[in-house]
């Protein structure tokens, strides 16, 4: 095909780039909190401090969202909230790299004691000690705080990237 008939041809069925970004601002968060809740409740694994940092961003992310489907996904309201959910996402992703960082030696991370929520010596002493520089989970040699950094960035990209196109561009 010559090029403008690339620039004529029909946009593919389906909901619009804005609306598809929307949908991925909302899901993406979802699913990767989700899949750290149920590490940790499920899967027994438990967060360290900074598993908790990548958390927080996500649960804006997924609030941002949420409120962008108050509105069309093509109004400027909807958009906006869609580009500040993906601001959140790509903030989590750099929390992920900083914490996979700290995992591969490359930078020093927590060096004070976190252990929160603790009240009494009783409760203080069984508190699980979980390090941040170590890894108790891997898949194919990525850790979870990699994980989410690779899918939270690439997310936050793509979602930028819908959000710029036009329907039918």
């Amino acid at each position: 095909m010559t090029e403008a008939a690339l620039d004529t041809a029909p946009a593919a069925p389906g909901p619009g780039h804005p609306a598809l970004a929307r949908s991925i601002a909302l899901l993406l968060p979802l699913a990767l909190l989700g899949g750290a809740l149920g590490s940790q409740y499920v899967g027994g694994l438990h967060p360290c401090e900074m598993c908790y940092w990548q958390r927080w961003p996500h649960a804006a992310a997924i609030v941002l969202a949420a409120l962008a489907f108050t509105a069309p996904a093509e109004t400027q309201r909807s958009r906006t909230l869609t580009l500040l959910a993906a601001v959140a996402i790509a903030i989590s992703g750099a929390i992920g790299v900083y914490h996979a960082g700290v995992e591969l030696g490359i930078f020093e991370g927590v060096t004070t004691c976190t252990a929160g929520g603790a009240m009494t010596l009783d409760e203080i002493m069984n508190v699980p000690l979980v390090r941040c520089d170590e890894v108790q989970w891997a898949f194919l040699g990525i850790s979870m705080a990699g994980w989410n950094a690779i899918l939270s960035l690439g997310g936050a990209a793509l979602i930028l990237v819908l959000s710029r196109r036009r329907v039918g561009a």
